[in-house]
């Protein structure tokens, strides 16, 4: 099962990657479609930025073993913040990626909370929060102090 978690951290990270350079070259005017209206302004600035965070995230996936967990987190709190592109690609009936129905755009916001909970498996980081143990008592802080 182990192997299957690193695989599958390495597609996403492989994924993220690629999705981050379609941002920054070929598929730059598909991702600006996805960008809210409010910040329709800074539509560029906010698809260059998302796509340099997407690969770092990626190599992040991919390097930081030692991190997993960490960067686990990370991740599926980027796929939330940038969840509302795909609400606003789907109340303003914007077609990019073939997504040029109503129904495929409303499909596609089901498929986003997968990729949350694909980031919290793969690196484990659902499973470390939940065998995390409680912190009780702050005793041993009095001898960690300068004047203990």
């Amino acid at each position: 099962m182990e192997l299957i978690r690193k695989v599958a951290q390495v597609v996403l990270g492989l994924a993220l990657g690629y999705a981050g350079i379609g941002h920054l070259t070929t598929n730059r005017q598909e991702f600006q479609a996805q960008v809210p209206s409010v910040l329709k302004d800074y539509a560029d600035f906010v698809v260059v930025a998302s796509g340099v965070v997407e690969i770092v995230l990626g190599l992040s996936l991919i390097g930081l073993w030692g991190y997993r967990v960490q960067v686990g987190w990370v991740v599926a709190a980027f796929f939330v913040a940038i969840f509302p592109g795909n609400i606003s690609q789907y109340l303003n009936g914007i077609d990019a990626f073939g997504l040029d129905s109503d129904t495929s755009r409303l499909v596609r916001l089901f498929f986003q909370p997968l990729l949350v909970v694909w980031a919290l498996w793969c690196t484990g980081a659902w499973r470390a929060r939940k065998a995390k143990p409680p912190v009780t008592g702050r005793g041993d802080l009095e001898q960690d102090t300068i004047y203990g």
